[in-house]
């Protein structure tokens, strides 16, 4: 059976370009989204909306469904 997938975004306002340290109080997260499609579309409308701001930067992360296969 394969295993089911949650996906989120994820980011902020970075301090620098090393992309390490959010700036405090930019932290943004979108989801769970059931499916990878749905993610990165909100991943592109966001990313869209601050296209002018170069420390800006959301990621799509990936991670296993708590529960494992029985919480499908």
């Amino acid at each position: 059976m394969q295993q089911r997938k949650l996906y989120f975004v994820w980011g902020g306002v970075f301090t620098d370009s090393h992309w390490d340290e959010l700036e405090p109080g930019t932290e943004q997260s979108f989801g769970p989204f059931h499916d990878a499609a749905t993610a990165e579309r909100i991943w592109r409308d966001e990313m869209r909306r601050r296209v002018d701001s170069a420390l800006h930067r959301l990621f799509v992360i990936e991670t296993p469904r708590p529960g494992g296969p029985a919480a499908a």
